[in-house]
């Protein structure tokens, strides 16, 4: 399997970087894993939101199985398992608190400017938001990776897109990715949430493992790691010698079964749509409060230092940060709240919206 685009194009930096041992791709591997979006993962939504079981799959868990079945997956094809992993590493840096629901709210509320779509925030951490403004300077490969990587859409098999892309102008999803290597990590994340998201529904006693199609536990397995080896398996044995990467026939209708399992019984239960309902008024009104304070203060960044809750502090030294950045480029108020609130995790958001509703006690000392 060769990429439409040449090695030198996949490998382009919009800064150029002296080479070392690690490669081009690898680099990025560790240059993603030290950065600060990568961190905040393991506090994010998957499925289930803020959950107190540490037996329950976060945003960082996720990214971690996405890259290990990408990288299995291109091993066994021939083709370079850095760049997958990378790409999967750095995929979900642009989700939002609180998974998709989050995503919508930020979306409702910036839609004027475009809208808020977290594989097109993604590439927005990567090479603006991280590092106070500076980004992490990926490879193009990677970037491209992690603006079409669209799990949400269930393609049976993929090729890449020919054609480079600029990346800065792209507006929607679902484009294809131009490697091979991004094609698998689409494939990839779906392979990774369809069981994990299954057994956490079992744990939390959405659903019963009987309940699921029998079909579907015969052919795939009862568990996420049965689930994942017989994917990764088919997906091996269907790309090999082929100019695609996809499923065959056969298991491509048993991961639809199982994807519609899971969207009727998990992510439209009555549970997880009493969750949205909560999830939505905490980034509504985080949002709401920090955009008044912006209107109010604008750049004068002593006046955030006296606010009267530790948020108006704490967004003051992320206008710090990134000032340069958004006053060179004139990025709207609702991009610069919207930015920020994506960045939180589900425990931040909740700490502030509770700094936002809830007084301080008095202090009598």
């Amino acid at each position: 399997m060769l990429n439409p685009l040449p090695p030198d194009v996949l490998r382009a930096r919009a800064y150029p970087r002296e080479a070392d041992m690690r490669g081009d791709y690898f680099r990025d591997v560790t240059a993603i894993i030290h950065s600060t979006p990568f961190r905040r993962l393991k506090h994010k939504t998957q499925a289930f939101y803020a959950p107190q079981n540490d037996h329950v799959c976060t945003r960082i868990e996720h990214v971690l199985h996405v890259a290990t079945i990408a990288v299995t997956i291109c091993k066994a094809l021939g083709l370079d398992a850095d760049l997958a992993q990378a790409i999967a590493l750095a995929h979900d840096l642009g989700h939002a608190p609180f998974g998709h629901e989050g995503e919508r709210v930020l979306h409702s509320r910036t839609v004027e400017i475009g809208g808020f779509i977290h594989e097109l925030h993604g590439l927005r951490v990567v090479d603006v938001l991280a590092h106070d403004g500076t980004g992490l300077n990926l490879t193009y490969g990677v970037r491209d990776g992690v603006i079409s990587h669209c799990g949400e859409r269930f393609e049976q098999r993929l090729t890449p897109e020919p054609r480079q892309k600029k990346l800065a102008e792209v507006k929607d999803r679902g484009q294809a990715p131009n490697t091979y290597e991004g094609c698998v990590v689409r494939l990839a994340d779906k392979i990774a949430y369809l069981g994990r998201d299954l057994e956490d529904a079992i744990t939390a006693k959405f659903v019963t493992l009987a309940e699921v199609d029998p079909r579907v536990r015969q052919a795939l397995g009862s568990s996420n790691g049965q689930i994942i080896g017989a994917l990764v398996a088919d997906v091996v044995h269907e790309s090999t010698g082929r100019d695609y990467v996809g499923f065959s026939d056969e298991k491509n209708e048993l991961v639809l079964r199982l994807y519609a399992f899971n969207k009727e019984r998990i992510y439209q239960h009555p549970r997880m749509e009493r969750y949205r309902v909560f999830c939505k008024r905490i980034i509504e009104g985080v949002f709401d409060y920090l955009l008044a304070l912006f209107t109010r203060e604008g750049w004068d960044l002593s006046a955030y230092a006296r606010g009267a809750i530790r948020l108006d502090a704490q967004f003051g030294e992320f206008l710090r940060g990134m000032r340069r950045v958004y006053e060179a480029n004139g990025v709207p108020a609702v991009r610069i709240v919207a930015d920020y609130v994506a960045g939180m995790t589900d425990d931040f958001a909740i700490e502030s919206i509770k700094q936002i509703t809830i007084p301080a006690p008095i202090d009598f000392d």
